[in-house]
């Protein structure tokens, strides 16, 4: 005997209908790739069929999730006080945007180091997840990370991809995009390429970069010079000092790559300060394209990373976890944008 279906549909219905069980069909309308495409598509199409529409409050009291991603910024010093690198500002919309499509709430909220995020936001049921953006230096936020790791914390964060990443990571190839900079550098004719930015586990993503630009550079015979290396956190003002501490050592240069735009707009000021022209004198590269970075003058050549795949992949990692799923792909390539700060 058929079963008999009340008068509004429910899951067990559909489930019926497909062959399935119920959790399968709960796991289809969530968008799980855990479950075949070819057996949501059925699902979805007999959903459809019957006018059937989720519960959320129902599913959420169920399984216990939240439906709410929890947004972390590490808060960064910036000249308008907003305490957010403009660079991570520009993957907000993608952020928010990948939610609604997946039927999440975005709580947004500033980190602070010393924060117990796990019980804030995941043990409180206030979220299912976290994204974590920016960090800082990275020696004094790993502790943080391998905590949450212990505590089986579903989180993704924003940085370095390596082989030895604390919990999962979503990230541009750095290093592919530090070659890309030092190539088109040196496709100009620039032999001595100073780099601004530290360069060691501090800030992994830094020194990728770095390492990429060292690639590109032994590729042609040449051996950077460790004095045209100067550390530099992401900010105008570290790069205007930074690129002063350069000029003050004497040594001859033709070029700045800097490890992220904010940095490379504080040079341009220092080189201009001390007589020099961009680009003829020195050329300059930044990363990240941030809005300024085409303001600037000579607008700013720079290394721009795929920011709407990034969100995409940020959240669709998380839910990975949350849904017990492999993840995504985690490395995004990036491409250089080439403008007047290093046309000659």
């Amino acid at each position: 005997m058929g079963r008999q279906r009340s008068s509004k549909p429910t899951s067990f219905d559909i489930a019926y209908l497909a062959g399935v069980s119920q959790p399968t069909v709960s796991r289809a309308l969530r968008g799980s790739r855990s479950v075949s495409l070819a057996t949501r598509q059925r699902i979805e199409a007999i959903a459809q069929e019957l006018n059937y529409s989720v519960d959320k409050n129902a599913s959420s009291l169920r399984s216990q999730r939240s439906n709410t991603i929890a947004l972390l910024f590490f808060e960064d010093p910036t000249p308008d006080e907003s305490n957010i690198n403009p660079f991570f500002l520009s993957m907000l919309g993608s952020i928010t945007r990948q939610c609604a499509a997946r039927g999440l709430d975005l709580l947004i909220s500033f980190q602070k180091m010393e924060d117990d995020w796990h019980v804030r936001y995941q043990d409180s049921h206030r979220a299912d997840g976290l994204i974590l953006l920016g960090y800082g230096d990275y020696t004094l936020y790993k502790s943080r990370l391998e905590q949450l790791v212990g505590q089986g914390a579903h989180f993704v964060r924003w940085g370095s991809v390596s082989e030895g990443n604390i919990g999962a990571t979503v990230g541009s190839d750095n290093v592919g995009a530090g070659r890309l900079a030092g190539e088109h550098l040196l496709g100009l004719g620039r032999r001595r390429i100073a780099f601004l930015g530290h360069a060691d586990e501090h800030y992994p993503e830094f020194a990728d970069r770095y390492r990429g630009l060292c690639d590109a550079m032994a590729g042609r015979g040449i051996a950077p010079d460790p004095a045209l290396q100067v550390d530099a956190l992401t900010a105008e003002d570290a790069g205007h000092a930074a690129a002063r501490m350069l000029i003050a050592r004497g040594k001859a240069f033709d070029a700045i790559f800097a490890a992220s735009d904010l940095i490379a707009i504080g040079a341009m000021r220092a080189i201009a300060e001390a007589g020099l022209s961009v680009p003829r004198d020195v050329a300059i590269v930044g990363f990240d394209d941030i809005p300024a970075a085409s303001l600037t003058s000579p607008p700013l050549t720079t290394i721009m990373q795929d920011m709407k795949s990034a969100g995409e992949l940020l959240v669709d990692t998380v839910l990975a976890q949350v849904e017990d799923r492999p993840p995504p792909p985690n490395m995004l390539a990036a491409r250089l944008v080439v403008r007047r700060s290093s046309d000659g």
